[in-house]
Parts: structure tokens; C-alpha cells; sequence
């Protein structure tokens, strides 16, 4: 099977709150991109419309938190998908550093960063 995902996944593992209007739920990440991140499906998921979700963690033994706005790209039992749509440039930063300090390949992180301001500018 061809690889098609352009951004580099790292595995971190940690415990997110994702937020829907009026909706709250506890989570696990499981990994993270400069474009998305895979997270398990809380006790409780009910897939709202598609509609922004907000999610926000903690780094590991940091007081920094990343808070981001995301799309719910694809939902079932077990997993869910998410795509961000914004992320502030504390947090952006914070999330670069982070897959910068796992993905070992400063160059490529270079590149991706690169083909993510282009398709930003393209929407």
C-alpha cells in the first residue's frame, strides 16, 4: 500500500479534553501531525455534526498547554480522526517543537512546514 500522508505522525501519548458547544469529553491522544491528530474515542462519543471541535493537552512535565480547532475527519468505537483547521502561534510552536524533538529529521520537518503555509494560502 502507498503511503499518502504528507505530514510526518508522531506517537504521544497523552490526555486531551475535546470540546463541542456545550459537549466535553476526556481523551487519549495517540499521535499528532502538523495537520491532525489521532485520538481514542472517549466513554461517551456521540459524532456531533461536523461542526469545530476545540481540543487542548498538556506537554509532560511542562505548565505548557496546546489548544487547537479542529474538523472530525472520520469517526467510529474506536478512534477518531481530526484534522486542525486553527491553531494559535504560541501552541503552533509549542506542537512544532514537539514533533521536531521526535521526528529527528530537521529537514524534513523544514519541508513541511513549507507545503503547510502553501496550502493555507490556497484556501
Amino acid at each position: 500500500m502507498t503511503e499518502r500522508r504528507k505530514f510526518s505522525r508522531v506517537v504521544y501519548y497523552a490526555t486531551a479534553t475535546i470540546k463541542q458547544a456545550n459537549r466535553t469529553w476526556s481523551s487519549k491522544i495517540l499521535d499528532l501531525s502538523l495537520k491532525g491528530a489521532l485520538l481514542n474515542s472517549p466513554l461517551g462519543w456521540q459524532n456531533g455534526n461536523n461542526d469545530k471541535y476545540s481540543m487542548h493537552f498538556q506537554l509532560h512535565e511542562s505548565e505548557v498547554f496546546i489548544s487547537m480547532a479542529l474538523k472530525l475527519i472520520q469517526g467510529n468505537n474506536d478512534y477518531l480522526h481530526f484534522q486542525i483547521i486553527y491553531i494559535g502561534i504560541n501552541s503552533a510552536s509549542h506542537l512544532k517543537r514537539l514533533i521536531e524533538l521526535n521526528v529527528g529529521n530537521d529537514g524534513l520537518l523544514h519541508r513541511e512546514l513549507a507545503q503547510l503555509i502553501d496550502m493555507k494560502s490556497i484556501v
